[in-house]
């Protein structure tokens, strides 16, 4: 007689929070990097995402992206007491966006097809890791169609979108490749004179980034 597997237990890692232990002088580098890495690495993928589903403005800008990020946050925190991993946007959602989803529904339909296939996991482990790659590549097809945008004539923006994408599957980490990016950006506006065309924003995030690789990394 056949059985469905049974989920591991959690209550041993489910409200194991120790925020007394974490809140101190030793952890503050550790906890500013996990900090820029969900920052940005959210960012990027809600841009890349929205971007690739046309919700973006003729600004460039998503507008909800307050409200995003919102649930994006809650559901870190959440993901975070209850022990599993975290639960963030994942660029792998522009698969969803290729085949015509554009609304929360489709997300809404991913969890609960996630939910029927939990009992499954141990057949859905026997599945290779090499075997998802053929839809890692479609969605790295996809992103890069956006780079079409870039004003290669420009190097003070083509260098630096060169970076970021070149380095983002180099370093196995969209914020590292965008944290590269930012920092080339302002050191070629710099030292071809254009230091004018910095935002304030864009010097602070960089200069962020370079204390992280600095004192952190």
């Amino acid at each position: 007689m056949a059985a469905l597997p049974i989920p591991p237990d959690i209550s041993g890692v489910i409200g194991e929070v120790d925020l007394s232990g974490a809140l101190t002088l030793e952890l503050a580098g550790i906890i500013f990097s996990f900090m820029l890495i969900n920052l940005f690495d959210s960012s990027g993928t809600l841009i890349g995402v929205t971007d690739k589903a046309g919700l973006i403005d003729s600004n460039g800008k998503f507008p909800n992206m307050n409200k995003a990020l919102y649930v994006d946050s809650v559901s870190s925190v959440a993901g975070a007491f209850i022990g599993t991993s975290s639960v963030t946007a994942y660029i792998e959602s522009t698969s969803g966006v290729a085949v015509g989803g554009r609304t929360g529904l489709t997300a809404v339909v991913v969890g609960v097809m996630f939910l029927l296939v939990m009992f499954l996991s141990p057949l859905v482990a026997m599945v290779p890791p090499y075997a998802t790659a053929g839809a890692l590549i479609f969605v790295g097809v996809l992103m890069t169609s956006s780079l079409a945008r870039v004003n290669w004539d420009d190097f003070t923006e083509s260098v630096p979108a060169f970076i970021t994408t070149v380095m983002m599957p180099f370093t196995f980490s969209i914020t590292e490749g965008i944290a590269l990016g930012f920092m080339s950006y302002c050191i070629m506006k710099v030292c071809t004179g254009r230091w004018r065309d910095l935002n304030l924003c864009v010097v602070v995030v960089a200069a962020l980034f370079a204390l992280k690789i600095i004192l952190v990394d």
